[in-house]
Order: C-alpha cells, then structure tokens, then sequence
C-alpha cells in the first residue's frame, strides 16, 4: 500500500470513528459530535467562519514575517561569529525554557486585545526556536568548504550564494518549519485567551456555551491551516533543495 492510500484510509477510519462513536452513544455528544453535526455547522454558519479564517490567516502571515524571516536572518548573524554565539546563544536558550503564554498577559497591556498582541506575541512564539535552530545549522558548515572556496577567489555574495546558502539550506527549511508550526500556535491560543475574532477565538466562545460542533469545526479549520502551511514548506523544501544541488554542482 502506498503511503498516499494508508493516509487515505487513516483518516477516513477517523472520519467514520468520529461519527459512529457518539451515534452509538460510546461517546458522549458532549464531549465528542458527530462529523455530520460539524458539517451542518459548516454549511449554515460559513460566512462565520471564513470572517474568522481571515483574521487568523493575516495575524499568522504578519507572525511568520517575525519568527521565520527574522529568526534566520538573526540565527544566521549570531551563528556566523563565535563571540556571538558563546554571548547570546545561552541567553537565548534560557529565555526559550520560560513558558511564554504567562507574557501573553503583557502583550495584550501593551498592544491591546487586537491583531497586534496576537502577531507580537506569535512572532516571538516562533522566533527563538528558529534562531536557535539557524544558528545551529550556520555552526556545521564545514570550514573547509568555506577555505576552499576562498581559496579559488570567492568572496562576499559569491561566497554566500555559491557556498553559505546552499549548505544551510535543510538546516534553515527545518528550523522555518518549527518556527511555523509554533506561530499557529501561538496565534490560536492567543485568540482562544483574549480576543474579539479569529478561529481560536470561535472555539473560546462556543467552549463556554458548550457548542460542541462549532468547537470541532473551528479545530478542523485551525489543522486544515496547519495542513496547507506544511504543503507550502514542502513545496518550497523541494524548490530550494534542487537549487541547492544545482548550485553546487555549478560551484
């Protein structure tokens, strides 16, 4: 079986599950709505949702400007100099080990219950572990490449298109991805905590009035953002791992 058929049948065998379970009274509805109870929801109550998905969406784009632009570009400075690294490396792993939803609260101080906390505080979400993971991946290029590359007259953006970029390229998809995956997060949860729109804020209210179809369409709808970011990075990954071989191919 291919891996694209037994994905098919997992999530089908889910679909099936989490419909026959609370039908049969195996799970309470409370707890656990049919898969068609959601679709109903979806089907009267979509210009709700998608007011909502657009929000989320634009707070998630802006918030991955911050963690993944920002945390390579600065992942890529702190890991390119030593002195860097051994200064601002442990500093930044110590505030990484901080839970950060307990600043969430700052955040909505200083910036309001608007788009712009849930975007500070995302970006941030996602920015440490994407320098953290950037500058890791600077640190295992191998000096040698980089000697023998100066060696035949490399230098400056020569030097880092034809050498640096290639060879941090996995390390650097890798670290977009965690980045990414941690901005959702931080986007829906801080919707779900204090908001006035977006998805996470959806499943705030309908938890608080036990609707339980609404909650599970609006968690459908956050794993189908998740499911479309993924792609594109998976898409981009393939892009730039072929350019990364061309391009050292042509070095």
């Amino acid at each position: 079986m291919s891996p694209l058929a037994a994905r098919t049948l997992i999530i089908a065998a889910l679909c099936a599950a989490w419909e026959i379970l609370p039908r049969a009274g195996l799970i309470p509805t409370l707890f656990l709505s049919p898969l068609s109870a959601s679709a109903q929801v979806a089907l009267h109550s979509y210009p709700v949702y998608l007011a909502n998905l657009w929000v989320t969406v634009w707070e998630i784009a802006l918030a991955l400007l911050i963690a993944c632009g920002g945390g390579v570009l600065l992942g890529g400075a702190i890991g390119a100099f030593s002195y860097s690294r051994r200064v601002l490396l442990p500093l930044i792993s110590s505030v990484y080990a901080v839970p950060f939803v307990v600043l969430y609260p700052l955040a909505t101080v200083w910036l309001g219950i608007g788009s712009a906390s849930k975007v500070a505080f995302a970006g941030l979400y996602g920015l440490i572990p994407t320098v953290l993971a950037t500058a890791a991946g600077v640190q295992l290029i191998d000096r040698n490449l980089i000697l023998a590359a100066r060696s035949i007259g490399a230098r400056g953006i020569t030097l880092v298109v034809r050498i640096l970029l290639p060879a941090t390229i996995p390390t650097v998809l890798a670290a977009v991805k965690i980045g990414a995956a941690l901005v959702i997060v931080g986007v829906v949860v801080g919707e779900m905590l204090v908001s006035t729109a977006g998805i996470g804020y959806l499943i705030a209210q309908n938890r608080t009035s036990f609707n339980t179809p609404e909650v599970y369409l609006a968690i459908v709808v956050v794993l189908g953002i998740a499911w479309a970011l993924e792609r594109a990075l998976f898409f981009l990954e393939r892009r730039f791992a072929n350019w990364s071989l061309h391009t050292q191919k042509t070095s």
